[in-house]
């Protein structure tokens, strides 16, 4: 029975003698079975945080799994999954999306879950295990403070739509109001003017102006978006003013997630029954009247026709790999925050299955709601239905509101609509928050935990976020907006992230420990491909998804026309880096101050820090005692104090200090 230490500290070693009566049959510390014998495992305990602090909880089951999902589920499965399996071969898209399910999104998705209920912290402490990558949760803070300040501009000009809605007459349908221009006509196929074409043959009906002669039409709906809600400048460098309509809608959504937040999670996780079900049950109704309007058929052909000649393009394997980290919201911290709040034992394998499936099948499922509406559309303009589909905001906010002025009792239809826009937005902006709030509760749990000061916090913070959102509700907050968009929380930057939580997870702290300490928490072991894509396979996807989209890397435009300068570009590039920087720049700093030779400052960075409380909580019995020790473990003198483990085999456990931390090297008997 070999007892030898695999590896040595940098610092002074004590040895306490403790025994133990038995073996227990999980071992959370413990790595793979072989034979006999002993094999020693190191951990760190976090001396300096005194008491633990009590952590919220889930009311219920329900409560976190209605609140990943109304994260997960939001504006990019509805809008956007149906406009990329349109624009990538129809029905053949779905292998290339399906495959990266598979073998990406689904495996990094239940890490980032179980590995916050495993720690009981947010995106940023969940990654003291493995300290040398701690620089993950400041990149995933970085990236969800820069989607919390420009995701919520959509639900502006949701709440801006919804209240011109209210009327009998919708103003986007008319060519009568103050802000349509000379321009402006309420038919716009081209084919009903004489010496017309469009300005744009690749755009979209609905982003399209007709040239005819010396003058352009344009549509009431383009006009309203452009001149009413936008009321856009020229460019990036023409910021112009605040458009108060939309500042005003702003403070409202932000006022709205601030009460739905500030009471934690067990407050939050009542108000998404309603946030994350009501829009089912819109889409629902959108469906089945949008299957009844002529032209429906033709739609859905079109949306699940294969083209499969479309799968020898990488474009479509980089859309479909960043539309799964996309949709699924991982590499943001939130999922590790909404995990955190479990209970140890809570069964977050089969939750995650449960999310997965609802999640995409959701984008299928809203993608028949959005074609059987675009066939309609086409048939009534006499156009080809690639000319009626938009992507993004284009398609929210341009084509849907055009096909609810056709149809019978439009502001009905066109209330519904944008309340299922307000919904689905809602629910992400609430978890995108609370992830962000999560991280610096457990940053400074004893300043931001006691009496109000949560509530202040979270008040202070939606409040800086607000006057920030002021650029994008500007002139040309549009161009700031999508500069965010594109670069702040890309695929890009989530990539990236993804690739070194696996590095961290099953390389690190090691795949086959992490699946020990799964079985500790659910009671069984789950699949082994859930270790070999950590290991493997989403590593050498994600960075062959980013080798192909920095070589296929083009400017940003908007509208496809309007190419953004450089400097705009630059400052786009700086958001994305100010993320990605910080997985780097974290570890490097790291081993730089920690003391010792290389390969002792490896062995120290790379050791899991623990605070006493998951020790008390969540480990063997023979470790935890140690913690529970009510002296000092050490004395003034610097003497080891014995922690006494019962009778039975006779171990030793190697006590360490390095500065405020403990460091634990222990015997687990290999069975």
């Amino acid at each position: 029975m070999a007892t030898d230490y695999v590896s040595k500290q940098p610092v002074s070693g004590f040895e306490v003698n403790t025994t133990r009566s038995t073996v227990p049959t999980n071992v959370s510390m413990s790595e793979e079975m072989h034979g006999n014998d002993l094999e020693m495992k190191t951990m760190a305990i976090d001396e300096s945080d005194g008491e633990p602090i009590k952590r919220e909880q889930w009311g219920g089951k329900a409560d976190f799994i209605l609140s990943c999902i109304g994260f997960a589920v939001g504006l990019g499965n509805v809008w956007r999954f149906p406009y990329l399996c349109y624009k990538n071969g129809g029905g053949a898209f779905l292998i290339p999306y399906f495959i990266c399910l598979i073998a990406g999104g689904v495996p990094v998705f239940f890490l980032e879950i179980a590995l916050g209920q495993f720690m009981g912290e947010g995106g940023l402490g969940v990654w003291k295990i493995c300290p040398l990558f701690q620089g993950i949760g400041v990149a995933t803070t970085v990236i969800v403070f820069l989607l919390n300040i420009y995701y919520i501009i959509i639900l502006a000009w949701d709440v801006y739509y919804l209240a011109e809605s209210f009327t009998s007459v919708l103003p986007w349908s008319t060519c009568n109001n103050t802000w349509n221009s000379k321009m402006c006509t309420v038919s716009f196929a081209a084919q009903n003017y004489t010496n017309c074409s469009f300005s744009n043959e690749s755009a979209s009906v609905a982003e399209n102006y007709l040239e005819c002669g010396n003058y352009t039409k344009v549509d009431p709906v383009v006009e309203f978006w452009e001149r009413r809600i936008l009321q856009i400048s020229d460019g990036v460098d023409d910021v112009g003013g605040v458009v108060w309509q939309l500042a005003l809608s702003l403070l409202i959504v932000w006022l709205v997630v601030y009460f739905c937040i500030w009471k934690g999670v067990r407050w939050t996780g009542k108000v998404v029954w309603v946030t994350a079900t009501f829009p089912y049950l819109v889409i629902t109704i959108l469906l089945v009247r949008g299957l009844t309007l002529d032209g429906a058929q033709d739609g859905i052909i079109f949306y699940l026709k294969p083209d499969f000649a479309k799968l020898a393009t990488s474009q479509v394997w980089i859309d479909a790999g960043t539309q799964i980290f996309f949709s699924y919201a991982i590499a943001l911290g939130a999922m590790t925050a909404l995990g955190s709040y479990n209970k140890f034992n809570n069964d977050c394998y089969k939750d995650c299955i449960i999310i997965a499936v609802v999640n995409s099948a959701t984008s299928l499922y809203a993608g028949f709601a959005i074609f059987s509406v675009l066939g309609f559309m086409a048939q009534e303009q006499g156009v080809d239905i690639d000319k009626v589909v938009a992507s993004g905001p284009g398609l929210a906010f341009i084509a849907y509101p055009k096909a609810v002025t056709q149809m019978p009792i439009a502001p009905l239809w066109a209330c519904l609509f944008f309340i299922m826009i307000v919904f689905l937005g809602l629910d992400s902006q609430f978890v995108g928050v609370e992830a962000f709030v999560t991280a610096m509760l457990d940053l400074f749990p004893k300043f931001l935990r006691k009496g109000y000061n949560r509530e202040i916090f979270i008040a202070v913070y939606c409040f800086v976020s607000f006057l920030i959102g002021l650029v994008m509700v500007t002139n040309g907050g549009m161009y700031v907006f999508q500069l965010f968009d594109y670069y702040s929380a890309s695929g890009m930057a989530l990539l990236w992230v993804c690739f070194f939580e696996c590095v961290a997870v099953a390389w690190i702290y090691g795949g086959a420990r992490f699946y020990d300490d799964i079985e500790s928490m659910i009671g069984y072991r789950v699949n082994l491909w859930l270790r070999i894509c950590w290991t493997v396979l989403t590593p050498i996807m994600t960075v062959g998804i980013l080798l192909f989209s920095f070589i296929t890397f083009e400017p940003l435009k908007y509208n496809k026309t309007y190419v953004y300068p450089s400097g705009a570009q630059g400052a786009g590039m700086c958001m994305a880096f100010a993320s990605m920087i910080c997985i780097p720049m974290y570890a490097i700093i790291k081993l730089i101050i920690t003391p010792g030779s290389f390969r002792e400052r490896w062995v120290l960075v790379t050791t899991p820090c623990f605070t006493k409380e998951f020790v008390n909580r969540r480990l063997p019995t023979e470790l935890s005692m140690i913690s529970e020790v009510k002296q000092p473990l050490f004395s003034p003198n610097n003497h080891v104090l014995s922690a006494n483990i019962g009778q039975g085999h006779g171990k030793t456990i190697k006590v360490l200090r390095s500065g405020t931390q403990i460091h634990y090297q222990y015997p687990v008997l290999l069975m």
